[in-house]
This record gives structure tokens, C-alpha cells and sequence, in this order.
């Protein structure tokens, strides 16, 4: 996720403060709920320039286009860390293997004769709002296959097996301690989070099959787990006794931060996981004379979302609830009354279902951050009234 004008250790060096105020540079993508007939849109003033999008990324999400809760296959965005590998589903094969009593391989067609299970799941990339250019790194799908943890108990866990590591067909070089070597792209999670029954080995996405940039044939889709960890182009799933620290587990996909400890600052690192409470205030429209700021949120079930116009009070916005998922976003309006000409700033925040609330950017935990994973403050944007 490279691009010539602002690189990663550019991005690194800036630190928190900055990077936070990078995140709401993002307007090309504006974040909307589905646009209805004779809504007109107010353009946001915070628009980017310039045309930042890297090759690594595609079908970056279009929020003022969004017209389903539902994102369908072609607009769905997808990342390659090292290539888009086109495989032959007559000839691929799902590895078992490590740590398990009982190696399995098996074929496509072997997986789909299994129980089918499906969810409906937002996927965002941890580093989605997080970088100047690129802000539309999420989607709503309903995703189907089988469930991980069945295959992973049929295979039999070994009492010694700590760890389960997936590993795509996508590989690329890495230099480690001037070590060149060729690695599949890789992640992993422990065996209790593998055991999740929500994680399912998906083959289906949105009742078609699964679109070769979102991990043809196979993929494993992990609910409330950022996109990272939603391994593509699965080829093999690994028990093993020790913790992985491949590339993007220990060195790339890691969170830096400062902390204070008794007046001492101390520097954590940490790899990048599960999904983080988030919302934004996407567009404003108006329709008939009346003004509605529209907005989404996700990363966790969420209870409720409040909008504050300026330096006003925090006002609740009205969720869409007609649609059902605990893992899927939700849509929410805020009627603005008799609002003024002149500029306006908006600001967001989510309060999920056991009381977190979305952090402000100047709450240490965003303020302290050091690299663009996981940039959930709240978003303020600026508009216009005329």
C-alpha cells in the first residue's frame, strides 16, 4: 500500500497528531447512506486534490453512490500485499496440516458438499480513514462457506497446538536481517479465536461465487476481525506450538503507541486484530428545503450514535435498524433544523452495546498513535450552507 508522493515511513514519521488530521482528508470517498430520489448533495469543503489511489488497492468504496445496505461484488474493494494470483479451482487444494491428528486435503467441491453457513459481515481495512488516500477500504457482504471450526475439529487439534496460521497463494519477497526470502502472504490468531463459530471458510459471496479479488477460490471471513485478518486465496491452515511472527503478524500491520507510566513513556507495539467501534458523518443532503446529515457505523453492535454540529451539544441520530446483522453496519440520519449560511463543521461518534464510546482524536489512545492502523477517533468534517 505504497504510492509515490506520501510512503508509509513518511506516514510513520508524521506522528499521531498528524496522521490524525491526514484521516479526515478522505472526502473523495465520502462516507453516505444510500442516496434517494431528489436528494441533492452538499459537497463537503474537505476534498482531496489529488488522485492518491495505489495499484495495491482497488474498487475503493464510492460512499455517495452507496445505494444498498449490501455492497455488491464489483463495487467491493480489494487489497494485494504482494500479487492477485489467478488460480485453477479444478486443480486447488485445501491444506490441514501441522499440529492435527488427522492432515486433510481437499478440494473445492469437498468443501461446498459440507453445511453451509453464511453472515452478514463489514469488512474494513485497518488502515482505511487512517490514510489520506484511501478511504473507501470497506464493505457490506453476506458471505458463505463452511465453519472453520468444524474442519479444524475434524482434522483433530493436537493438545500442544497453540496457534493456527493461514497462508494465502499470493507470495512475495521479504529481506529480514539481510535475509531474502520468498513468503506466502500470512496471519494468524490463536486456537481459541480459530475455534469462534462465526469464522467460516468462505467460497460465496453475496449468493455468487467469490470474486477473484476478494480471494477466489477460498478465503477465511472472521467476524469482528479487521480485514487483515481475513486471509485470502487460503491454500493452507497450519496448527502449530508456537506464536507466528511472520511479516504481517510481527513487522508490518503493527500499532505503535506511546504510553505514560508514572511520568515514563513507554512504546508498545501491537499486531493489528479485532475491529474498532467507528462511525462517521458521510454526506449532507438536501431534499425540499430540508437538511439531513447521513452517516454510518460499524466495528461493533451498535447501540447509538450521536452528531454535533459546530461546538454544540451532542445531538442522537436516528439508526436504521430495518436491516439486521450484529456484524454488519448500520446507517443513521440526523435532521439539521433551520441550519445557518456559512460554514459547519460535523462530528461523529458511535456507543456500541456495552458502553464504549468512540474515542475523540485527542484521547490518548488515538492521539499516541504513532502509525495509521486502527484510526477510529472521531471524524469531523466541514460544509457548507449557502
Amino acid at each position: 500500500m505504497q504510492n509515490p508522493t506520501l510512503s508509509r515511513r513518511d506516514l510513520l514519521a508524521a506522528g499521531g497528531a498528524t496522521l490524525a488530521g491526514l484521516a479526515l482528508l478522505n472526502s473523495r470517498f465520502a462516507y453516505a447512506a444510500p442516496l434517494q430520489a431528489g436528494e441533492e448533495v452538499i459537497p463537503w469543503l474537505d476534498q482531496m486534490t489529488e488522485n492518491l489511489e495505489p495499484q495495491a488497492i482497488v474498487n475503493q468504496l464510492v460512499w455517495e453512490e452507496v445505494d444498498s445496505w449490501i455492497t455488491p461484488n464489483d463495487k467491493f474493494f480489494g487489497i494485494a500485499h504482494y500479487e492477485w494470483p489467478e488460480i485453477d479451482a479444478k486443480t486447488w487444494q485445501l491444506e490441514v496440516t501441522g499440529l492435527v491428528k488427522k492432515p486433510l486435503a481437499l478440494t473445492l467441491d469437498q468443501i461446498k458438499a459440507r453445511k453451509k453457513q453464511e453472515v452478514t459481515f463489514t469488512i474494513e481495512c485497518s488502515g482505511n480513514t487512517g490514510l489520506p488516500f484511501f478511504g473507501g477500504g470497506i464493505g457490506n457482504a453476506k458471505w458463505g462457506g463452511t465453519s472453520l471450526a468444524t474442519l479444524l475439529k475434524e482434522a483433530g487439534v493436537q493438545d500442544k497446538g497453540i496457534e493456527v496460521v493461514f497462508y494465502g497463494t499470493d507470495e512475495g519477497e521479504q529481506t529480514v536481517r539481510e535475509i531474502a526470502m520468498k513468503q506466502n502472504f500470512a496471519r494468524s490468531m490463536s486456537i481459541q479465536d480459530a475455534m469462534n463459530p462465526n469464522n467460516l471458510l468462505c467460497y460465496e459471496m453475496n449468493g455468487a461465487a467469490l470474486p477473484q479479488p476478494n480471494g477466489f477460490p477460498l478465503r477465511l471471513i472472521a467476524p469482528g476481525w479487521y480485514g487483515i485478518a481475513n486471509v485470502k486465496w487460503l491454500k493452507r491452515i497450519e496448527v502449530r506450538n508456537t506464536r507466528f511472527m511472520g511479516h504481517f503478524m510481527a513487522r508490518d500491520y503493527v500499532t505503535i503507541r506511546k504510553e505514560d507510566h508514572n511520568g515514563t513513556t513507554v512504546w508498545t507495539e501491537t499486531s493489528v486484530g479485532r475491529a474498532l467501534l467507528k462511525s462517521a458523518p458521510v454526506r449532507v443532503v438536501r431534499q425540499d428545503g430540508k437538511v439531513t446529515i447521513q452517516g454510518a457505523a460499524w466495528g461493533a453492535p451498535i447501540k447509538g450514535v450521536e452528531v454535533k454540529i459546530d461546538n454544540g451539544n451532542w445531538q442522537a441520530a436516528k439508526l436504521d435498524n430495518t436491516q439486521k446483522g450484529d456484524f454488519a453496519w448500520k446507517f443513521w440520519t440526523l435532521d439539521w433544523t433551520m441550519p445557518k449560511a456559512g460554514e459547519h463543521t460535523i462530528t461523529a461518534r458511535a456507543t456500541d452495546t456495552a458502553g464504549n464510546v468512540q474515542p475523540a482524536m485527542t484521547d490518548p489512545v488515538i492521539a499516541n498513535k504513532q502509525t495509521y492502523w486502527e484510526s477510529n477517533g472521531q471524524i469531523t468534517r466541514r460544509v457548507k450552507i449557502a
